[in-house]
């Protein structure tokens, strides 16, 4: 049996709305979740590391613009986000301050399968990772969280006893039998 709430209780209690939280409310986070199928945990770091790469340009660019460092910082900070594949070209810093927690959920594993082709959507995607159909240079990759950077991206194959690789190279065996026909 729970006690009646005292009137200074119930005053408090007026002003909090226990069924609709504010955090709720933010409807690009839920669409970036359902997109790309995230948990809220991932997000979170996404978020966090995309607000550090901003602050760390606004930091470049408040330094002088003939000072060697910031030149130097700025190479090496465009070189490694184009790497990753945060950024479409090395051009200039502004690039940067246009890096978001959807920019870290394009580069992940099952958005790389999905634009590879491998998959014909985002959730089977996520299932032949966590299957364990699907490596990424010689090693078995069953974590969807995985960053690809541009480099791994040309490594990301087929297990060789997937049974997904073995149907794609009957397919494709077929398809070669019936053009020569």
């Amino acid at each position: 049996m729970v006690r009646k709430l005292r009137f200074s209780e119930q005053k408090l209690l007026k002003k909090v709305d226990f069924l609709n939280w504010s955090i709720d409310r933010n409807l690009h986070e839920v669409r970036v979740l359902r997109k790309y199928h995230v948990s809220r945990e991932d997000y979170t770091v996404y978020n966090k590391l995309s607000r550090d790469i901003r602050t760390l340009v606004e930091k470049i660019r408040d330094m002088d613009a003939k000072d060697t460092f910031r030149s130097e910082c700025t190479a090496l900070l465009l070189e490694k986000l184009y790497a990753m594949g945060l950024i479409p070209t090395k051009q200039n810093l502004q690039l940067c301050e246009n890096v978001s927690a959807s920019s870290f959920c394009r580069r992940r594993l099952p958005t790389i399968l999905l634009k590879l082709r491998m998959a014909q959507n985002l959730k089977m995607a996520i299932s032949f990772v966590e299957h364990g159909h699907v490596r990424v240079g010689p090693e078995l990759m069953t974590d969807a969280a995985l960053i690809i950077t541009r480099n791994m991206e040309d490594f990301v194959t087929w297990v060789d006893s997937s049974k997904i690789k073995k149907h794609v190279m009957e397919y494709n065996e077929e398809r070669d039998d019936f053009d020569l026909a």
